[in-house]
């Protein structure tokens, strides 16, 4: 007889989302395999997922929720357990973000998060080895979902020069992310700027940040060291906050000039180039 792995639904979200799968499948008389079948997965992955071994995708609930009936319900869950598999300093700030109504952030090395390509974001998180790789990248792409809603937040995002050039993830993933900023720069509620090299000392030298602002709440400024992230309200960070960012959007190119110069670096850097032989070479 099977040993089962016995869940503790009120562990996590990702035990909830575990039991409930198992609960229900035991329910509608199927097998790990039989189910992996209908979904179009291994009785494996069944197993991993109703064993918390595993981190569900979007995909994945929806194909569940037709299969057992569970009208949209693992499609519903799905939120909470990749919200939850981001770093427990993190998800304070990540609920802030999903209800701001304005975001502004200055990136000085990366593409900002909620502009970033699954396969450009699997680079950036796998930069030090993590077990849990797949399941970060999930997580990062649940927070963009709040650029699709109904009431998406206006955001304008200042990136330095040197986010376009620093490869990440090699050229292709940079060229596909570099076509993503393009075309996302098309969206009304979406500016982009650049910050030249030419600028030179400007003030956003001590560090990327981003601000949030809400209809009804105080404004926030959050930042982030190598150890975790640090949100405050208090008015006078908020104020130089401010400033900083005004002052580095005038720095900046204007947006026209930054859709131009992130194509240029695109086709230039990371295009289709012909090897020594005539071959073209990615």
């Amino acid at each position: 007889m099977v040993n089962l792995k016995q869940l503790d639904p009120s562990a996590s979200p990702l035990d909830y989302y575990g039991a409930e799968l198992r609960r229900l499948r035991e329910a509608a008389s199927l097998s790990q395999a039989e189910l992996g079948h209908a979904v179009f997965c291994t009785a494996s992955l069944i197993g991993q997922i109703e064993t918390a071994l595993k981190v569900p995708t979007r995909d994945f609930s929806a194909r569940v929720d037709a299969a057992l009936g569970t009208d949209g319900m693992f499609s519903r869950l799905v939120g909470l357990v990749l919200r939850s598999q981001l770093p427990t300093w993190f998800q304070p700030y990540a609920e802030m973000e999903s209800k701001a109504s304005y975001i502004s952030a200055y990136e000085a090395q990366v593409i900002y998060g909620l502009l970033q390509t699954a396969e450009y974001a699997s680079a950036v998180l796998g930069a030090r080895e993590c077990d849990a790789l797949d399941a970060l990248v999930e997580a990062r792409l649940e927070r963009q979902r709040i650029l699709n809603k109904d009431s998406t937040p206006l955001m304008w995002v200042v990136l330095s020069e040197a986010v376009l050039h620093q490869e990440i993830g090699g050229r292709d993933v940079m060229r596909d992310q570099l076509k993503h900023l393009v075309v996302a720069q098309q969206r009304e509620w979406l500016r982009v700027q650049i910050l030249p090299f030419t600028a030179g000392a400007h003030a956003g030298l001590p560090g990327s940040y981003t601000m949030l602002r809400f209809e009804d709440d105080p404004d926030i400024v959050y930042t982030e060291d190598f150890v975790q992230g640090h949100m405050t309200a208090n008015p006078q960070a908020v104020k130089e906050g401010s400033l900083r960012y005004d002052l580095m959007q005038a720095a900046a190119l204007s947006v026209e000039e930054s859709t131009e110069l992130i194509a240029s670096v695109m086709e230039e850097r990371y295009g289709h180039q012909p090897d020594p032989g005539g071959v073209a070479v990615a």
